[in-house]
């Protein structure tokens, strides 16, 4: 069990991970499709993989997901997140990330529209479109982690 009382939340929320996404992990189940969606991606941060598939819907939720732990997540950025309308919700979303496996190492941006539903009361992931960028920050520009200080003294390569 991790602890998770002292730990920043990685959906970038400023709040500790127990009172934001630590508590969706732990069963609680998402309000919005919002918090559905921060909630999974600080799960792909922590390699959750239980927790992805849990709130996968089952009619496009994958037989199995294994972790990668070639990929370090460093921020989302929320682009949009529509009010859900009766049992459905859209969330747009930024997820950087830096990449250390063969082939694809440098730092990337994951951009999707998400899509959601409502059913059983309780929120699922059902799918998006996902575009993936390779990005080729330079060593004086802002950490994309989020942190606002230069990439050199932050998550620098």
């Amino acid at each position: 069990m991790t602890r998770t009382t002292e730990v920043s939340c990685p959906c970038g929320s400023e709040l500790t991970l127990d009172k934001c996404c630590g508590r969706y992990h732990q069963g609680e189940v998402a309000p919005t499709p919002e918090a559905l969606m921060r909630s999974r991606y600080s799960a792909f941060v922590l390699g959750l993989c239980d927790y992805l598939l849990a709130t996968w819907h089952p009619t496009t939720r994958p037989a199995e997901l294994t972790p990668e732990p070639q990929t370090e997540w460093k921020s989302l950025v929320i682009m949009s997140a529509e009010p859900a309308l009766g049992d459905s919700g859209q969330v747009h979303f930024r997820a950087y990330f830096y990449d250390s496996g063969r082939g694809r190492k440098g730092w990337h941006v994951l951009e999707e529209v998400s899509r959601f539903v409502k059913e059983q009361q309780r929120w699922w992931y059902v799918d998006g479109a996902p575009t993936l960028t390779r990005l080729k920050p330079r060593r004086n520009d802002s950490c994309l982690c989020g942190s606002g200080r230069k990439l050199k003294v932050c998550c620098g390569e």
